[in-house]
C-alpha cells in the first residue's frame, strides 16, 4: 500500500477527528439542570442559631443536600463523598473552590437542633453549613428544591428513620441549578463534575 492509498483510506477517520476537535473547541455543553424549575428564596435557622437565607450566598456556587444527622448510612456516606470531592477540587483549584458554599438542610427538625447539626457538619467540611427550621418551613423548601422526605413511625425506643431524596445539587452564582453531583461514584467523580461547571 503506497502513501497516497494510506491517506485516502484514512480520510474518513481524519475528518472525524477534525470534527471532534472542533466540537471540543466550541462552547461547553449546557449544564444538565439548566432551565430546571428548582430552587427559590428561603430563610432557615443556621447551625449557630442565626437566620440563613438562600440569597446570603448570591455570587457563590452552592452544593445542597437534604438529609438528617441520625441517618444510619446514606446521609453520612453521601455527605462524606460530596465533601471529599469538594476538598479535592479545592486543592486543585483553590480560588474556584473558595467560591463554592456547601449546604446541608435537615429534614428531621425535631431532632436536628442547630447544635446537633454543627457537630455533624464539622465532621465533613469546615465550611459546610447545616440548616433547620419548622416542619412547615422544611416542607416549603423541599417542595421548591424538588426534594421529598417522609418520617416513618417510631420504634419502641422512640427512634425513627426518615426516607428522603439523596441528591446533592450544584447551583450557580445566581442560584440557578446546574447539575447533580455523582456521589454514588465517589469523591473523584464529584471533583470532576465540579471541574465541568465551576468556572
Amino acid at each position: 500500500m503506497n502513501r497516497r492509498t494510506m491517506i485516502r483510506n484514512h480520510t474518513p477517520l481524519l475528518a472525524a477527528l477534525l470534527a471532534l476537535a472542533a466540537c471540543q473547541q466550541s462552547a461547553p455543553a449546557q449544564p444538565p439542570l439548566a432551565g430546571a424549575a428548582i430552587g427559590e428564596e428561603f430563610t432557615l435557622t443556621g447551625e449557630s442559631g442565626e437566620d440563613v437565607s438562600w440569597s446570603d450566598f448570591d455570587g457563590q456556587y452552592r452544593t445542597l443536600y437534604f438529609g438528617y444527622t441520625y441517618c444510619p448510612d446514606v446521609c453520612p456516606v453521601d455527605t462524606q463523598r460530596a465533601m471529599a470531592g469538594l476538598k479535592t477540587f479545592e486543592q486543585a483549584n483553590p480560588e474556584l473552590g473558595a467560591q463554592i458554599q456547601p449546604l446541608f438542610i435537615s429534614v428531621d427538625p425535631a431532632r436536628d437542633t442547630p447544635e446537633v447539626l454543627a457537630e455533624f457538619t464539622d465532621s465533613f467540611h469546615p465550611r459546610l453549613i447545616g440548616m433547620t427550621g419548622t416542619k412547615a418551613q422544611i416542607d416549603t423548601v423541599t417542595d421548591a428544591f424538588a426534594a421529598t422526605y417522609s418520617i416513618e413511625e417510631a420504634n419502641e425506643a422512640g427512634g425513627y428513620l426518615v426516607g428522603h431524596t439523596n441528591i446533592t445539587y450544584l447551583f450557580g452564582p445566581d442560584g440557578e441549578p446546574l447539575a447533580m453531583l455523582p456521589t454514588d461514584e465517589g469523591p473523584e467523580a464529584v471533583a470532576a463534575e465540579l471541574e465541568k461547571w465551576v468556572r
